[in-house]
């Protein structure tokens, strides 16, 4: 019984304020509403077509005639789609069935062609098949969509002749690519076999002496040739001993020379300064030397070259017939004597050193011929091994050369894969868009949901008091009096005159929003466009 009150209360608060706000509900709804079904009502009709498109399998079995199109259906689909869906195609059909009218001076080119694309869709059908991870396509629908049925039919139906079109172009393009690159690499696989034969046949000939046959004679010739430098190493060491010998005499005798010629006295103890005293003094130097360093040491190599620089000065002195005013030496016989068999032992150590080096040349040209055997049996190796190789391999791509033949031939006469058109489009009855029962829906719930929020607004934008229980509610002083409202006969004019100015100004609102509602949705094909891809 308590509850009763507060369910009467609360209906009559309910009602009370929709007695004061039901006229702002009622515009605020009726104006979203009208709009809106005004809209679904004046927009075009945008009709659909679809044509079903059937894949046909290769007619000859790939057990008597290899296709040489390898590449998945639906990858194939797709690139012929990007081809259809080009630029220049879609030009060529929106001239041929004058499409988009109405938007040409709107839009620009590039916008036609993007809604074109939009309103053309590919759907795969497919069917599952054993052995197969998914299922295989085995048709496909092309649809279509515009403001005139036949002419969304004819488009519809030209789309999918243009599918049947550029695949038995994509496929006679690749099989004669195919084809021709078989061919291609046919003819120069030949010419490496050819090269190669030729190759072969001239590599005994060019190599004569370092084949694996005659490594027996090159290394014989080795050890010959070997034996013949050992004994000039041989001839060589005695050589240079004699010379060594020679020269061991022949300065004990230059230094015999020197001390008889000291003891001549004091003031001819010391060889005149003149070339014969000089090259004197240079013998002893060098003598001196030798008994306490090498030949090699850089004093000795230096008193050696001004000894052989005097020398030379003193045989052309000698040879010019010029006098000399200086005191020379006489001539000891021994001394010419050693002096002839060191420039003896030089020559023939000379000799020698010229026959070591052409010794050791041929030694090294017969042992590079022998070092190179094992090369050259291995390069023939693997001359033979290319030879093999590429033998095969030109029988395995003569035999795929055929194969591509076939496989062309196959496709020039249409007996592989093709596409037909299962189910032709036809002109659609009923519009696919726009869904007008969805958008009146949306209509009635939108516009009553402003409605409904314009009046809360308004009810919490109102601060007055409607009632004596909401005053008694919010202040302690008691109310003595509750005076009703006195209406006149004046206020019930001026009440009917405001009704009628607002009911003529809703009036000519709603006529404005329909109007306007029929001039952007008459012809408006985009927002059907724009509303049925929302939808979806």
């Amino acid at each position: 019984m308590g509850d009763e009150p507060k369910e009467g209360a609360g209906l009559e608060g309910v009602l009370d304020i929709w007695r004061r706000r039901k006229w702002l509900a009622i515009l605020v709804f009726a104006g979203p509403c009208a709009a809106l079904l005004s809209l679904s009502v004046f927009l075009p009709n945008s009709y659909r077509s679809i044509a079903t498109v059937l894949v046909d399998r290769q007619q000859v079995p790939e057990a008597f005639v290899r296709p040489t199109v390898t590449s998945a259906l639906e990858i194939r689909l797709h690139t012929i789609s990007q081809e259809i869906l080009s630029r220049s195609r879609l030009e060529a059909l929106i001239d041929r069935f004058g499409l988009y009218r109405n938007l040409k001076d709107r839009v620009s080119p590039e916008h036609i062609i993007e809604r074109m694309r939009g309103d053309i869709q590919l759907e795969l059908k497919g069917a599952e098949q054993k052995g197969l991870t998914g299922p295989s396509t085995i048709a496909f629908a092309i649809s279509y969509r515009g403001s005139n049925p036949e002419t969304v039919a004819q488009v519809t139906n030209t789309l999918a002749s243009f599918y049947i079109e550029e695949n038995l172009k994509v496929r006679e393009r690749q099989a004669s690519g195919t084809a021709d690159f078989m061919k291609v690499q046919l003819e120069e696989t030949k010419k490496q076999l050819d090269q190669l034969e030729r190759v072969v046949s001239e590599y005994k000939k060019r190599y004569m002496g370092e084949l694996p046959q005659q490594i027996t004679a090159n290394l014989a010739a080795v050890e010959q040739l070997s034996t013949q430098l050992r004994v000039n190493n041989d001839n060589q060491t005695r050589a240079a001993w004699r010379r060594e010998a020679l020269e061991r005499e022949l300065a004990e005798v230059q230094s015999s020379s020197f001390s008889s010629w000291r003891q001549l006295g004091p003031e001819s103890a010391r060889p005149p300064d003149t070339p014969a005293g000089r090259l004197l003094r240079l013998q002893q130097e060098l003598i001196e030397l030798r008994t306490q360093f090498s030949e090699k040491y850089p004093e000795v190599v230096r008193v050696k070259a001004e000894i052989a620089a005097l020398e030379r000065h003193l045989a052309e002195r000698k040879s010019d017939g010029k006098p000399e005013s200086e005191l020379s030496i006489p001539p000891d016989p021994l001394v010419l004597r050693l002096k002839d068999g060191v420039n003896q032992a030089g020559a023939e150590m000379k000799a020698l050193k010229e026959e070591e080096k052409r010794l050791r040349s041929a030694i090294a040209t017969y042992q590079a011929r022998v070092d190179n055997t094992p090369r050259r049996e291995q390069e023939f190796q693997e001359l033979s091994r290319d030879y093999e190789s590429t033998k095969e391999h030109y029988q395995s791509l003569s035999k795929r050369s055929e194969e591509a033949q076939l496989a062309e031939d196959m496709e020039q006469r249409q007996k592989g894969e093709q596409f037909r058109i299962l189910d032709p489009a036809v002109a659609a009855d009923e519009p696919a868009a726009p869904n007008r029962i969805r958008l009146a829906l949306i209509s009635l719930v939108l516009s009553l949901g402003l409605a409904a929020g314009a009046v809360v607004l308004a009810e919490q934008l109102d601060t007055s008091f409607h009632s004596v229980d909401e005053l008694r509610a919010s202040t302690a002083v008691p109310i003595l009096v509750s005076i009703p409202r006195i209406v006149t006969a004046g206020d019930i004019r001026s009440r009917r005159l405001r009704m009628r100015l607002a009911s003529v100004a809703a009036a000519l609102a709603l006529t404005a929003i329909v109007g306007g509602s029929y001039f952007i949705a008459r012809g408006n094909e985009r927002l059907v466009w724009v509303l049925s891809r929302g939808g979806s």
